[in-house]
């Protein structure tokens, strides 16, 4: 299964100097859990509750006061819309993240989360089950 067959293609973007307190706005007004950040229209960072939360106690200012550029996570880890969701899935356990933006080259179209990957994980199983049948099948007939 590809990235592209699970992912959201409605991502929430925000320039570099917007205030966190409008970012987390549009977030609770989408019912989304993270923003992508961008710098001159180009994906730089990614802000998302957690975020919110270490940027509040770090800086002890309003939120209104402080810009996304300055909260977000960086460097922007990202995952191609071709690349398998087990990559996906890798890429997010090994660097510590539960939203992963989805870039073809430098153009942003999806975003996807922990919550996509549990939610495909019975598409996975059945399609693991029906590669060991097809594997199994090939075996008998040698």
């Amino acid at each position: 299964m590809l990235v592209r067959e699970v992912m959201s293609t409605d991502v929430l973007t925000a320039p570099a100097r917007t205030a966190v307190r409008d970012a987390v706005g549009r977030m609770l007004d989408a019912g989304a859990g993270s923003v992508v950040v961008t710098s001159d229209g180009t994906p730089a960072g990614i802000l998302t509750k957690v975020d919110v939360l270490q940027a509040g106690h770090e800086y002890d200012r309003p939120l209104s006061e402080i810009p996304v550029y300055a909260a977000a996570s960086r460097p922007l880890v990202t995952v191609e819309p071709s690349a398998t969701v087990r990559v996906a899935a890798a890429r997010m356990f090994d660097r510590d993240v539960h939203h992963l933006p989805v870039a073809d080259g430098q153009t942003l179209v999806g975003v996807v989360t922990a919550t996509d990957l549990l939610a495909a994980q019975g598409d996975l199983l059945r399609e693991a089950r029906e590669h060991r049948e097809q594997r199994e099948e090939w075996d008998h007939t040698d």
